[in-house]
């Protein structure tokens, strides 16, 4: 018993050690994010809402059917349903009534408040997906911000283990006497400039950790990691023959920010149509039954009258009929309704125009990022190459004593710029292309 009590300890530890290590894909994350994140929640809580109001108008189209009852004791003068005289009398009376209605006309505005409803609820399952979308891209963002982070807390150990050998050589060479004291003091100095800047980029990754969790809705930062994809070469001649303008007619037609604004011009459309409605005559069918019955309380407590069964049949009134109400003059409160529908439709034209218009800057300026980035790409490349020589050279005639290690520090300054350029636009070239393909329906993922 012992030993399976053991078992499962070590067992447990075993799980609890490989899922706190277990790494986190951009895929996941971004599915993590979206299924967790109350603004998608509270979007969704919407999309509930437009689901009754839909299930709400369809009902309104079928007929309605009421039962009403009532029971009363009457002391005093009454009518005497059996005499049909006034008399002073203690009686108690049942009626009871059935009523049935149905609309048949009035003016199309429970055909056009189901359409619009049916609107309204697309609407709100795009603006979930608009919700999604943007979480995606922000999840995206930060993910390859923890990518970017984690090349320079790379670069800056490199560069600090650089100078911590330097500062052995140069150390060696002044004790010899080849190098002068100051050369060494000046390297000491690169040596804790190197730390302080590897305690930073240190310090800028994990705050990248806890942007990216924090929108993950995790507890905190601790043990999460993100996997390390091998992520291809973007294909800049490709990039180069995009164009703005087409990736733009992919987009409109894909695009939930889009379809959510199209369904409520649609939406509005429907609603001025029912405001309309409003000035047209409304006829509708009812149907009524009703009966009763009444009985004298004697004093010792019985009950006088016919039975209730055949007052009840002989009281009953039926009746069926149609009604027609025509309005003439209601306050101008309907005119008024379709005046405010009417405004209603333009302001949700515009709104679709504007969604349109925020949607071409977003890709043009997403393509001149790329653009940029790929040609600051190219210049980074040549830009560390030349570095990297002249780092080298420099080196060389330190380690010799032919050059200051101002000079030294100053070469090897302009190494680390180099390589820190090169990464930001190797990851701007990323996110902007990835952002050019979502917007042609690509899913985001490295």
């Amino acid at each position: 018993m012992k030993k399976t009590i053991l078992s499962i300890l070590v067992l447990s530890v075993i799980t609890s050690t490989v899922n706190s290590q277990e790494t986190w894909t951009l895929e996941r994350c971004i599915e993590y994010a979206q299924a967790n994140n109350i603004q998608v929640k509270q979007q969704e809580l919407n999309v509930k809402v437009n689901e009754a109001n839909l299930l709400q108008s369809k009902m309104e189209a079928l007929p309605t059917l009421n039962i009403n009852g009532n029971h009363t004791y009457s002391f005093g003068l009454v009518t005497n349903y059996l005499t049909n005289t006034k008399e002073s009398l203690n009686t108690q009376a049942s009626s009871f009534s059935i009523s049935t209605g149905m609309p048949i006309f009035n003016g199309f505005q429970l055909s056009n408040t189901r359409k619009q409803n049916q609107f309204d609820l697309k609407a709100s399952i795009a603006d979930v997906e608009t919700v999604k979308n943007n979480i995606a891209l922000t999840i995206a963002s930060l993910y390859l911000q923890i990518l970017y982070q984690q090349e320079l807390v790379e670069i800056a150990k490199r560069q600090l283990e650089l100078s911590k050998m330097q500062l052995t050589r140069t150390s060696v060479l002044v004790s010899a006497g080849s190098l002068p004291e100051g050369n060494l003091y000046e390297v000491e100095a690169l040596v804790a400039s190197d730390e302080l800047q590897l305690v930073n980029s240190q310090n800028q990754l994990n705050l990248s950790y806890l942007n990216l969790t924090q929108l993950l809705e995790l507890k905190s930062p601790e043990g999460f990691q993100i996997a390390k994809p091998v992520i291809p070469v973007v294909d800049s001649v490709r990039l180069m023959n995009e164009n703005p303008a087409q990736i733009f007619t992919t987009a409109e037609g894909i695009m939930p920010q889009i379809q959510s604004a199209r369904y409520k011009q649609q939406s509005s459309e429907l609603g001025l149509k029912i405001a309309k409605g409003g000035l047209q005559p409304r006829l509708s069918l009812g149907a009524n039954y009703n009966s009763g019955a009444q009985y004298r309380i004697q004093d010792n407590n019985d009950f006088t009258g016919d039975p209730f069964f055949t007052q009840i049949r002989d009281n009953a009134s039926k009746s069926i009929g149609l009604s027609l109400s025509v309005p003439i003059f209601n306050g101008l409160s309907a005119r008024s309704r379709v005046s405010t529908a009417r405004i209603g439709l333009m302001n949700a034209q515009l709104a679709l125009e504007s969604e349109r218009n925020a949607l071409y800057k977003d890709i043009q300026q997403a393509y001149a990022d790329a653009i940029a980035a790929e040609k600051k790409l190219q210049a980074s490349l040549k830009s560390k190459a030349a570095s990297e020589e002249s780092f080298r050279y420099t080196q060389n005639k330190f380690n010799v004593g032919l050059v200051t290690a101002l000079d030294f520090t100053s070469a090897k300054n302009k190494l680390t710029q180099a390589e820190t350029d090169l990464l930001q636009a190797k990851y701007e070239l990323i996110f902007k292309t990835k952002i050019l393909e979502f917007y042609k329906g690509l899913p985001l993922k490295l």
